[in-house]
């Protein structure tokens, strides 16, 4: 039977025991060869120069060209059995120390072949942990393959390993407990022998116009190379691939969602803009103009509009979008903003009101005749609450309704609902957004915002669906931010100088927030989860991180405070985990001035606004990504007054951790900060893996690294859609961009 990509990966694996086997599918997740060549290396050694090893740790773990310098056969008596037994022991030579190695045999004919494996002047590729006895380094327990022996090298063969060679780079692939790299390479050596030609997805006329290897030779050079050339051509190939792929998913959607139909918005005769503009004590920045004149276009249109609104913390998205639900309002439909939390929720409802003052009362005997109501829907509300919003939001005596997942029920039912604006977009999956905009009759505008920066190539690979409007530029009053790092590490005492600081502040008459990992002992925020520091995958010997001290908590964190540095202040606190009507009543004081200090774990992080808090200790800082860090200081120096962030770490010095602290001090530019980000991170929760990092949703794309692989795939996605809607004259890439729009993938590409 013909071996191809779809079969499976037992029928190039030869005479591999079950373990092993096992191994590849549960370990590595190989089940198919097209798994084993999508397996690529993630280094090469260079078979012609031994390794050059640096700084050597105990335990690190090796991989190394090296050659034999020393062997000798020793014999000793067995002091179980009184019987004589052998070692080899051996001497290996590196571009660094020089490693000694010892391998026990049963008897004098295995000790024998053992020698002649690693005789001196034989050269190969060895695997093994360092560690140091007698003040010499050692390779325990090394694994090895020795170039030009074969079989022999290997104890035997079974046909598979006599395809096994070596060429100028020695192939290093992610390995699973029980896997070697040389078993990887003799499987995918064997694969490609035997295998049939594989299909090429690519149009030649895109290959030709972007300079893209072929399938066949990308397999090769990228399993085999000759040089680092070849390597980069066939990695080259297939980000490209990738790239393209998810372009025309993304390309499709666009299209697909400007062919349906919509209800145009064109803000009839304008009265309830109008009349908030002219109450409006201060003037739209230039950014807020440019883009309200976009989203009124985009609104007029008879199909939906799909924008994503970025912009700095503090950069005045909240007004654009009330002004294009306004527009909406005064085209006779309604517009929804749904938050991620109720604090949220609840802090959108008020500024809001607050924005539109008697605006807000139309349709009642304080209105002004031209306004509109707004109603506010939270989960926490009980059915007596809800009765009244309910049946105003389904006659449509509310124009503007802000809830949280409570607006998804099925019991939500809108009279004309023209605008949906998703806040935090990176907090909602495709099947909530889906439910909310179901609710129109006609499919409704949306706009999508985010306080997270954005570089440029993950707004087009992971937000590309949607067209992209960035703000920033501050609004006048905005003070400057000053961040510190408080390295509790080096100097346990400045944590005294912290409280200090609080003190003086709020002898100034401002207020203060302090910022807790969790809410009690171990119990996180929901959705809260530890930065992490993530082992290099390229370098052998990564270290993990060592397990972290518990965390600060709000509970614990009240009590001390309150009895000890900052005993006498009005001090609130505010977590997930309070009655919603608790957590209300404490921000409605905080924001009157009636608290001094709010100790809140992350629900203040995005939208709450209090103009008089000027400072925000951030306690074990390090447990937060740099996203997070920059919105939470975002919440201080927004009434005009200088702010102040202090990071308090007990992360040593040149960590991972520390350095992300130390990026957070060094700039509040929160597009360079983005960079900074996904390059610790690398990726991981911006494009769909967990907060904390990790293995991104992209197999060989990296949307910094890529950009212009990105950019040209986007081109090239255009051009090929434009031509060919349905990819008929790309049989075989139709199918991949049919593969991944039905995948858990789609997921990502949604942003979910």
């Amino acid at each position: 039977m013909a071996i191809d990509f779809a079969s499976s990966v037992t029928a190039v694996l030869g005479a591999t025991t079950p373990a092993k086997r096992k191994r590849f599918a549960e370990g590595l997740g190989i089940e198919t060869v097209g798994d084993l060549l999508r397996h690529f290396p993630r280094r090469y050694l260079e078979t012609g120069s031994l390794t050059r090893i640096d700084n050597l740790r105990i335990g690190q773990l090796l991989c190394v060209v090296g050659e034999i310098a020393e062997c000798e056969i020793k014999t000793y008596k067995d002091r179980r059995t009184g019987r004589p037994a052998y070692r080899v022991e051996a001497v290996l030579r590196t571009g660094g120390p020089r490693l000694r190695m010892t391998f026990f045999a049963k008897n004098q004919g295995t000790a024998g072949w053992q020698a002649r494996r690693v005789a001196q002047g034989n050269r190969g590729v060895f695997l093994g942990k360092a560690d140091r006895f007698r003040d010499q380094w050692q390779l325990v327990n090394p694994a090895m393959t020795i170039f030009g022996m074969g079989d022999e090298a290997e104890g035997g063969g079974d046909g598979v390993e006599d395809v096994l060679d070596f060429g100028p780079l020695f192939p290093i692939y992610p390995l699973t407990k029980g896997v070697e790299t040389w078993d990887i390479a003799r499987a995918v050596t064997f694969a490609r022998q035997v295998m049939e030609p594989v299909a090429e997805l690519l149009p030649d006329a895109v290959r030709d116009e972007y300079d893209v290897l072929g399938i066949q030779d990308a397999y090769d050079w990228v399993h085999q190379p000759d040089d680092r050339e070849q390597v980069a051509r066939a990695h080259h190939r297939f980000r490209f691939e990738e790239a393209l792929v998810t372009q025309l998913v993304l390309g499709r959607r666009r299209r697909a969602r400007r062919a349906e139909g919509a209800t145009a918005r064109t803000g009839g005769d304008g009265a309830v803009l109008k009349a908030f503009d002219d109450r409006l004590p201060f003037e739209l920045t230039a950014g807020q103009v440019e883009v309200g004149h976009r989203i009124e276009d985009d609104l007029a249109q008879p199909h939906p509009m799909n924008r994503l609104l970025q912009g700095e913390v503090g950069s005045g998205k909240t007004l654009v979008a009330l002004r294009a639900m306004l527009r909406v309002v005064d085209s006779g439909g309604q517009a929804a903003l749904l938050a991620p939390t109720e604090v949220l929720a609840q802090q959108h409802y008020r500024s809001i009101v607050t924005m539109l003052g008697d605006l807000a009362d139309g349709g009642t005997i304080f209105g002004t005749g031209e306004g509109t109501r707004v109603e506010l829907l939270t989960g926490s509300m009980n059915k007596t609450q809800r009765t009244g919003p309910l049946s105003r939001i389904v006659t449509g005596e509310a124009g503007l309704v802000i809830g949280t997942h409570a607006l998804l029920q099925d019991n939500v039912l809108f009279a004309d609902l023209g605008l949906v604006v998703v806040d935090e977009q990176h907090r909602f999956g495709v099947e909530q957004r889906a439910a909310l905009t179901d609710k129109a009759s006609a499919p409704p505008h949306l706009l999508v915002m985010t306080a997270t920066p954005i570089p440029r190539t993950v707004a087009m690979t992971v937000f590309g669906d949607l067209e992209t409007s960035t703000l920033s530029e501050l609004p006048a009053g905005r003070a400057p931010i000053q961040t510190n790092v408080v390295p509790l590490a080096e100097q346990p005492g400045w944590i005294g100088r912290v409280w200090e600081r609080v003190r003086e502040e709020v002898g100034k008459g401002h207020q203060v927030y302090v910022v807790c990992p969790r809410i009690s002992g171990d119990e996180a925020e929901a959705g809260q989860v530890d930065a992490v520091d993530l082992a290099d995958p390229d370098d052998d010997g990564a270290e993990q991180p060592a397990p972290k001290p518990p965390a600060a908590a709000v509970e614990e964190v009240v009590e001390r405070l309150g009895g000890g540095p900052l005993a006498g202040l009005r001090i609130g606190r505010l977590h997930g985990r309070l009655p919603a009507d608790e957590k209300d009543a404490t921000m409605r004081a905080f924001a009157a001035g009636d608290l001094d200090v709010l100790v809140s774990t992350t629900v203040i992080e995005v939208g709450v606004d209090v103009h008089n808090a000027t400072t925000m200790v951030i306690l074990d800082a390090d447990r937060f990504g740099i996203s997070q860090l920059h919105q939470l200081r975002g919440r201080v120096g927004r009434g005009g007054l200088p702010g102040l962030t202090l990071l308090v770490t007990h992360t040593e010095a040149e960590s991972p951790s520390r350095e992300r602290l130390e990026a957070v001090a060094s700039t509040t530019d929160g597009f360079v900060l983005s960079r900074i980000d996904l390059e610790m991170r690398r990726e991981g929760d911006v494009l769909g893996a967990s907060q904390a990092g990790g293995r991104s949703s992209l197999e060989n794309l990296r949307v910094l690294r890529d950009e212009d692989t990105i950019v040209a795939a986007r081109q090239a996605a255009e051009g090929l859609l434009d031509a060919d809607a349905e990819l008929e004259q790309a049989p075989g890439l139709a199918d991949a961009v049919r593969a991944l729009e039905r995948s858990q993938l789609a997921d990502f590409v949604d942003k979910s």
